[in-house]
């Protein structure tokens, strides 16, 4: 079967850029802003679409009371509710990148403390219980 494969030439060989950014607020007026239209976090965390759904959970919640209750409390938190999460989320995702990338102006100093940092999690029972609980995802 994989003889059968027929193979192109390569048109696109560049790297996806590891970048995070943050919207804050997250609402301007009635315009609620959500998922990457809000934050993007680099993909090392695989984070983006856990935050974009949270986002739209917490927005529904807001828009259900406010039809419903005629409250617009949820609607009032929602930006401040949102970055909460996203920080937590943002900080995660910038730690992990740094432990699991090697940027050109590192340098010796920054190989060497990645090294220290994963025997780090590889011999502290708490430090991979954090590891695992941010990787799995901070509760809502």
């Amino acid at each position: 079967m994989a003889a059968s494969v027929v193979t192109g030439p390569s048109v696109e060989k560049s790297i996806a850029p590891l970048r995070s950014f943050v919207t804050e607020p997250m609402r301007f007026g009635r315009l609620f802003l959500a998922g990457d239209a809000a934050h993007i976090v680099p993909p090392t965390g695989a984070k983006g679409l856990n935050l974009a759904a949270s986002d739209v959970g917490y927005l529904a919640s807001g828009l259900t009371e406010h039809y419903q209750a005629r409250s617009d409390a949820g609607l009032d938190a929602y930006s401040e509710r949102c970055l909460a999460r996203i920080w937590k989320a943002e900080r995660f995702s910038w730690w992990f990148t740094s432990l699991m990338h090697r940027f050109p102006d590192g340098g010796d100093f920054a190989l060497k403390m990645q090294h220290a940092e994963l025997h780090y999690l590889t011999d502290s029972a708490p430090a991979a219980t954090a590891l695992a609980e941010n990787y799995v995802g901070l509760p809502l």
